[in-house]
């Protein structure tokens, strides 16, 4: 069975405030003098993000516990200096980023200006063990049409700089601004991946193989593929839904390459457009279909992707819960709609940030 790894970036605040604040290196200090932590936490971009990593995992119980236990090891090393973390795709109050220190973050800084600064953006990225590179390629031939319905279930980031951005995702269309970010053509073995990925570092425009920030890419450091399009999760069980439903694609696609079936072949516009759909509706409106890049309605198109999936899910012995847990969201909302409820209650982003560090949590 494939084995699946979450990443997750946390933004670190003020409990009082609600406010971001710069202070990573004294949360990885605290994590450090713990050896069980040492490999759990990392530096970001910006002093404002703390990043964990899950340890691998073939059963989703499991690693669905993993991700409420890194949560909770992260607010009690934040709490500890006197911050909280919060689950949040961006904040929802004005920030001015903090741009870490070390010679990669500089040189960003330095080429990409205020691209750099406005990036206190965080993210879910999940893992799925691929057998080699030219699987692990198919894969990401076949997947491409799905990745904006995993990213409508995911959004939570609806505010930009104190603002309602009008977006359910208003992170992705951030993200967008790197130059190496989003959907890819076709690529159709792992030679051509590579040497594709070799001419873009070849420009000089980006720094190195890191920073191929494609939807879903090969892992540089494990034997992955690793999708990057999902807003950090305001719920664990979002996050390990995303990550359920991620393996099941991987699979599905696995399985199609191994049957000599073709992927289908939309356009990289098409996909854009997709995925500005899914970051502007979420779950609340219109996605567009992949199999006709057609407008449906948002429930339609995930139940679509639920269907696709299918035989994957219940080889796995995760067909019922995904079921549920999409019910679930579907019925009560994800991030998104939860933080714009709360502010439509209280009147206050800083209550928004309150009960998002609260929720991060549960």
């Amino acid at each position: 069975m494939r084995t699946v790894g979450v990443e997750e970036e946390l933004l670190l605040v003020d409990p009082e405030t609600g406010e971001p604040r710069a202070m990573s290196a004294a949360v990885l200090a605290r994590a450090a003098q713990d050896p069980a932590e040492r490999d759990v936490f990392e530096k970001e971009l910006h002093d404002q993000m703390l990043e964990f990593a899950t340890h691998p995992q073939s059963d989703m119980k499991r690693l669905h516990a993993e991700i409420v236990r890194c949560r909770e090891e992260a607010a009690r090393h934040a709490g500890e200096i006197g911050c909280a973390v919060a689950a949040l795709a961006t904040s929802p109050l004005p920030v001015t980023p903090a741009v870490g220190m070390g010679r990669r973050y500089q040189w960003m800084a330095d080429q990409y200006g205020v691209v750099v600064h406005e990036q206190l953006v965080l993210g879910c990225h999940v893992h799925v063990s691929v057998e080699s590179d030219e699987e692990g390629v198919a894969v990401i031939d076949r997947v491409r049409p799905w990745l904006p319905v995993l990213a409508a279930l995911s959004t939570n980031s609806p505010f930009w700089q104190g603002k309602d951005s009008r977006y359910s995702s208003y992170r992705s269309r951030v993200w967008q601004r790197w130059p190496s970010a989003g959907p890819t053509e076709l690529f159709g073995s792992a030679e051509r991946y590579h040497r594709r990925v070799a001419d873009m570092v070849a420009t000089g425009t980006i720094l190195d193989e890191a920073m191929i920030y494609f939807d879903v890419r090969l892992s540089q450091r494990y034997p992955t593929v690793e999708f990057r399009v999902a807003d950090v999760c305001l719920h664990s069980d979002t996050a390990a839904l995303i990550a359920t439903l991620a393996r099941a694609l991987v699979e599905t696609a696995a399985r199609e390459w191994r049957e000599g079936r073709e992927p289908a072949d939309p356009s990289v516009s098409l996909l854009r457009l997709a995925a500005w759909r899914a970051a502007r509706s979420g779950l609340t409106e219109e996605l567009l279909h992949p199999a006709t890049m057609r407008r449906m309605p948002a429930e339609t198109v995930v139940r679509a992707l639920l269907e696709h999936a299918g035989e994957a899910l219940e080889a796995t012995g995760d067909y019922d819960r995904a079921h549920e847990s999409v019910a679930e969201l579907l019925r009560n909302g994800n991030g998104a709609r939860v933080q714009r409820e709360v502010l439509e209650r209280t009147g206050s982003l800083r209550d928004v940030v309150t009960e998002c560090v609260r929720r991060t949590q549960g």
